[in-house]
């Protein structure tokens, strides 16, 4: 397909936010080029196939690629899942994942086999490709799991011990419906996956389900594990947000008004995307008792993006409502 004028603009603007030191950016670039589609894959697959981008900028771009699933994809994110950096590395491996089960799924399942049993790899790479692999087949992962078992790494033998992969779930569609229907799956890195490559099929109504179990299943969740539920309940906001679903905007707006500390950023990425007037005097809020300079700075990005999308100036209410109660305007 033919990128017009406007939309090739778009691209490379987002493209460049790909790299930006400010999260709340990265998170709406990835967003953003997510809802254009197939157009963005091979500005995309540039970035990755570029080092000198820098992994802040590869890894946001394996992430965008994850969330559109485009066949072109699959090679550069094999190539990336050897790559020196971590982070990238991480990103690619979840990027292969989508592929695991399609026609290309043999490489696919080589390439993450080989990483995870690749002791000179970083450990937080070869727990992403296990990660990747465990909803296959038990008589597939069988010879995989005996050999990590008794791997030298505590934390690859933790990862598989006492849970041998069960039968598959099924296609990311019907496992977002079950955890929709029936109830969340434990870990909560799991339902983030899900979230970033929900695909059309998935209905608005089931991403909302899913949003509002995560609301319950958050307050409750172990200290440790409250900010992993907290950021699986922003990737919710942002799977509705892509669709431009404004369902989530009461829960962002109530997140933000009960903030005591820094949301994750995918909140405000959800709100750079689909907030409207409602939500600037959350932001207000939250921004007059931020306590750190850097989220302050997030939330003052959400702000001015909602307001030039939204068209307001000075002299709208709900900007003289702002200022009259907090002295400034957060932008």
């Amino acid at each position: 397909m033919p990128i017009r004028k406007s939309s090739a603009a778009s691209i490379e603007a987002l493209s460049a936010d790909l790299g930006s030191d400010s999260p709340v950016k990265r998170e709406a670039a990835i967003a953003r080029l997510a809802v254009i589609g197939s157009r963005a894959v091979d500005s995309l697959v540039g970035i990755v196939s570029r080092p000198e981008r820098g992994p802040t900028a590869r890894a946001a771009a394996l992430r965008a690629l994850e969330a559109l699933g485009d066949g072109r994809a699959l090679e550069p994110a094999l190539a990336a899942c050897q790559d020196a950096n971590p982070v990238v590395a991480s990103a690619a491996v979840a990027l292969a994942r989508v592929f695991l089960t399609g026609r290309h799924g043999a490489p696919v399942l080589d390439c993450l086999t080989s990483l995870a049993l690749d002791g000179s790899r970083p450990e937080s790479v070869r727990l992403a490709a296990v990660t990747a692999v465990a909803d296959l087949e038990p008589s597939t992962l069988k010879p995989l799991w005996a050999a990590l078992e008794k791997d030298p790494s505590p934390a690859i033998r933790k990862s598989v011990s006492g849970t041998r992969p069960v039968e598959a779930a099924g296609s990311t569609s019907d496992q977002l419906n079950a955890a929709a229907q029936d109830g969340l799956p434990e870990d909560p890195q799991t339902l983030r996956l899900l979230l970033a490559s929900a695909s059309p099929e998935v209905t608005l109504a089931t991403l909302h389900r899913i949003l509002e179990r995560i609301r319950e299943r958050e307050p409750g969740a172990p200290p440790a594990a409250r900010a992993d539920w907290m950021r699986v309940r922003g990737a919710a906001h942002v799977a509705l947000a892509r669709r431009s679903s404004r369902l989530g905007l009461y829960d962002l707006r109530e997140a933000l008004e009960g903030a005591a500390e820094p949301l994750a950023v995918e909140f405000l990425a959800a709100l750079s995307i689909v907030g409207d007037a409602s939500c600037l005097e959350a932001i207000a809020a939250a921004h007059g008792q931020a306590a750190g300079e850097w989220w302050r700075q997030h939330l003052s990005d959400a702000f001015s993006t909602i307001v030039t999308r939204e068209g307001l100036t000075r002299r709208h209410g709900v900007m003289k409502k702002i200022k009259k109660r907090w002295g400034r305007l957060p932008a």
